[in-house]
């Protein structure tokens, strides 16, 4: 009876570990793999083996879920989604919003905008969507000014006013924090400021209010969105314990939207 018990025990084990759910989820170091790394244990709890997959760019953790590759990401914004879906004819969804990431304009050369110079060198991301934010943040700064019908997917081809004859390029995000000694100007993506050792509340000219359109969002497929690990791992997301730790971690740099 004892070994049968003991047999049962094992059969029972095995179920167990068969049944346990694995979610591999693409992420940008900071702040997203570092949230995912927090809430591990609380979905290890509940069934669910999350593996982190870190990447340095804002295309292939798209095209690797919609190829089915991995299960999701969490790095980009909305508008940002919108866009990749609208030029890759990808269909990938939103399924929890999690925090801001207020943008910012950073200089190693200046301390103030209004002492930017003539013909400065200003870099911006090239993608559509950040490319657009990093323009909408100069005009509310001041800086330029954009046609009246420009909005998120804004471009330099929309600057319709340059008082100081600005020289801006578009250059992958991942490359701004690189170059900031090189230029006069860069508006640098949070999580990239954030790696580089930037303070986004300290160092930056000019940044983005808390109310902020551009919440970082939980991205899946519609074939997994409702499965119960990905709602399990939405839930962590937006929990009170991860509210918490974001506050303490990033002290505003990164804010929660819920």
């Amino acid at each position: 009876m004892k070994k049968l018990l003991t047999a049962i025990a094992v059969v029972a084990a095995f179920a167990g570990a068969a049944q346990a759910e694995t979610l591999n989820v693409a992420a940008t170091a900071v702040p997203h793999a570092e949230i995912l790394e927090f809430v591990k244990p609380a979905l290890a709890a509940e069934g669910v083996e999350l593996n982190v997959k870190v990447f340095t760019d804002y295309v292939q953790p798209n095209v690797q879920v919609a190829e089915k590759r991995l299960d999701a990401n969490f790095f980009q914004h909305q508008p940002y989604l919108d866009e990749f879906n609208q030029s890759r004819g990808t269909q990938l969804v939103s399924v929890a919003g999690v925090h801001v990431e207020p943008f910012g304009a950073y200089s190693s050369k200046i301390k103030d905008l209004k002492d930017l110079p003539q013909g400065a060198s200003v870099v911006i991301p090239n993608d559509a969507t950040n490319g657009g934010r990093a323009l909408l943040l100069l005009q509310k700064a001041g800086v330029i000014s954009l046609k009246a019908d420009a909005g998120i997917t804004a471009t330099v081809k929309d600057i319709a006013a340059n008082p100081k004859d600005l020289k801006v390029r578009e250059l992958e995000a991942a490359t701004l924090a690189r170059v900031l000694n090189q230029v006069d100007l860069a508006l640098i993506n949070t999580n990239y400021a954030l790696e580089a050792g930037l303070n986004p509340t300290k160092d930056a000219l000019v940044i983005e209010g808390s109310d902020s359109p551009y919440v970082n969002i939980l991205v899946a497929r519609p074939d997994n969105q409702a499965s119960a690990a990905m709602q399990k791992l939405a839930k962590a997301l937006n929990s009170a314990e991860v509210k918490a730790f974001i506050e303490e971690k990033y002290q505003g740099a990164v804010v929660p939207a819920f």
